[in-house]
C-alpha cells in the first residue's frame, strides 16, 4: 500500500509494548557500549546529541524548549540501548489526528488503487478469510485512521507523531519506537541497500513482509527496553490513563485475519528478533540487515533462518483460458502467514500449524471471468518433504469438508467439492498440491486441464 511506511499503531501498544512491563519475562539489557558490527568509528557527529530539524505543523501546539530536551533525551536513550548513532539530521513533525487522517488517504494510499484493493480482497475472499462484500480500500482507510500513532516516511525521512494535546507517555513511547526506524535507516538503507520501497515491494511482498517483520520487531523490542529502563511513572501512569478510555471500533469490528495481519510485523517481528537478541544481543540483529530474512516462514520459524529459502515455481501458462473470457487479475506469493490464517479459520490452531508447516515456496494465481461474473483461485504450493505435503492434503481435506461440506470425490491424494455455491478441488503430486477454488465445476475442470503439477522451480 503507497509508501512502504513504518507505522506505529496504537492496537500494537496495547498488544505489545504496554503489557510486558509487567508480564513478560524481563528482555536482558546489553552492555551501554554494544554497537553494531558493522558501524564505522564513530565521528565528532555521531556521538553528538543527534541531530534534528522540527517542522511544526500550525494546527500542532508548538515543540517548545521543555519537549524538544525531552525528544532528545529519547533519542539517546534509544541510541544507547539499541548501539546505532545518527548520522545525519532527520525532520520531525507533528500531526493531529485530523491531518493523520487525511495524509492516509493523500499518502499511505495513494499508490494503493481501488481496484487493488478489490483483488486482495477477491483473493481473500477465495481463501476464506474474508466476507465477500467487504470495501477493503475504506477499511485499510479507516484502520489507518484510527491505529496510527506515528510513523517513519521511508521515502522523505521524516518521523511523524501524532499530537494528542501534549508530550505524554504515549507520545513519547511513539517517538522511541519511531526514532528506531530513524536509526535502522541511516544505516541500512531501507530503499537502496534493503529494497524496501513501494516499487520494489509490488513485486516482491513475501520478502518485504519478512523485511518489515524484521524492522517492527526491532523497534518493538527496543521499545520493551526503553519503557522498561527509562519510562518515568508518569509514563506508565499516562499509558495506563490512554488505554482505560481507548476504544478501538473499527479494528474490533474488523474480519479476524485483517486484525492478524495488522499485527503480524509487530507480534510476530518480535518473536523473530527476540529469538536473535537472546542468541546474540543487538550484534545478532544487525546481522540479520546485513542478510534479510525473505519469507514469512522464516519469520515464523526463526530456527529456519537464514537457511530454509523458499523455492520460485513457474507460473502455469494460462493463455489458453483467455478465449473463454479468463484473465488474470494478480500473481503473487501468499506464503506461510496466509495459509496458517486460513486453516486457523477453520481448523484447530496445532492443526493449521501442522497444515502449513513445511511451506517451501508457492504461486497464487487470481482469475476473473467478467462474462461469466466468476473469480477463480489458482494455487501451486511447494513442500519441504513429502510428510508435509501428505500433511497438508489431510487437514485440507478437513478445511474443505468444514467450509464446503461432504466432498463430491476423494482419493488418498485428491479432492473435490462441486456441489456448493463456492467451490475447490486438491490434488498432490510428489511434494507440490494445487488447489482450485471457484465458483463453478464447469470452471473448475476447465482451469484443472491448463494447470500442469507438478511445476517446474525456477533457478
Amino acid at each position: 500500500m503507497s509508501r512502504e511506511l513504518l507505522l506505529f499503531l496504537i492496537v500494537c501498544i496495547t498488544l505489545a509494548a504496554c503489557q510486558p512491563v509487567a508480564t513478560a519475562t524481563p528482555v536482558p539489557v546489553l552492555p551501554e557500549t554494544a554497537t553494531s558490527p558493522t558501524a564505522t568509528e564513530p565521528s565528532e557527529a555521531d556521538t553528538a546529541t543527534p541531530m534534528t530539524q522540527e517542522v511544526t505543523l500550525p494546527s500542532c501546539p508548538p515543540i517548545d524548549g521543555d519537549v524538544l530536551n525531552q525528544m532528545r533525551v529519547i533519542e539517546e536513550n534509544v541510541s544507547q540501548l539499541r548501539g546505532l548513532q545518527a548520522l545525519r539530521a532527520v525532520e520531525r513533525s507533528l500531526f493531529t489526528t485530523e491531518q493523520l487522517r487525511t495524509h492516509v488517504v493523500d499518502e499511505f494510499l495513494a499508490d494503493y488503487s481501488v481496484q487493488e484493493a478489490e483483488a486482495d480482497a477477491a483473493l481473500y475472499f477465495l481463501l476464506g478469510l474474508l466476507p465477500d462484500d467487504l470495501d477493503l480500500h475504506q477499511l485499510y482507510t479507516d484502520l489507518l485512521s484510527e491505529q496510527v500513532a506515528g510513523f517513519y516516511d521511508t521515502e522523505i525521512d521524516e518521523m511523524v507523531v501524532v499530537c494528542t494535546g501534549d508530550f505524554s507517555g504515549i507520545e513519547r513511547l511513539t517517538y522511541a519506537h519511531e526514532y528506531v526506524h530513524t536509526l535502522q535507516d541511516q544505516r541500512y538503507d531501507f530503499e537502496t541497500g534493503l529494497g524496501y520501497s513501494n516499487a520494489a515491494c509490488k513485486d516482491a511482498s513475501q520478502r518485504c513482509a519478512a523485511t518489515r517483520a524484521l524492522f517492527e520487531g526491532d523497534a518493538a523490542l527496543l521499545q520493551e527496553q526503553w519503557l522498561r529502563r527509562f519510562a518515568s511513572d508518569q509514563d506508565l501512569n499516562d499509558l495506563q490513563l490512554f488505554f482505560s478510555t481507548f476504544s478501538m471500533p473499527v479494528y474490533d469490528s474488523a474480519p479476524a485475519y485483517i486484525q492478524a495481519d495488522f499485527t503480524f510485523p509487530y507480534l510476530e517481528g518480535l518473536f523473530f528478533v527476540r529469538s536473535l537478541y537472546l542468541k546474540g544481543g543487538w550484534a545478532a540483529v544487525d546481522e540479520a540487515y546485513l542478510n534479510p530474512p525473505q519469507s514469512t516462514e522464516q519469520i515464523l520459524h526463526p530456527e529456519r533462518y537464514p537457511h530454509d529459502a523458499a523455492i520460485l515455481l513457474e507460473t502455469p501458462d494460462l493463455s489458453a483460458l483467455s478465449g473463454s473470457g479468463w484473465l488474470i487479475a494478480a500473481e503473487d506469493v501468499i506464503g506461510e502467514w496466509v495459509l496458517l490464517k486460513m486453516f486457523d479459520a477453520q481448523l484447530s490452531g496445532d492443526d493449521a500449524q501442522t497444515a502449513a508447516g513445511g511451506w517451501g515456496g508457492d504461486i497464487a494465481i487470481l482469475l476473473d471471468n467478467p462474462s461469466l461474473d466468476e473469480q477463480a483461485l489458482i494455487l501451486l504450493i511447494q513442500w519441504d518433504s513429502m510428510r508435509d505435503a501428505h500433511e497438508f492434503i489431510a487437514a485440507f481435506k478437513e478445511y474443505g469438508a468444514r467450509r464446503f461440506g461432504d466432498a463430491d470425490l476423494s482419493t488418498s491424494s485428491s479432492a473435490q467439492w462441486n456441489s456448493g455455491e463456492y467451490g475447490g478441488l486438491v490434488e498432490r503430486q510428489s511434494n507440490q498440491t494445487l488447489i482450485i477454488l471457484t465458483s463453478s465445476p464447469e470452471s473448475m475442470r476447465a482451469l484443472r486441464a491448463e494447470v500442469s503439477l507438478p511445476a517446474r522451480a525456477l533457478p
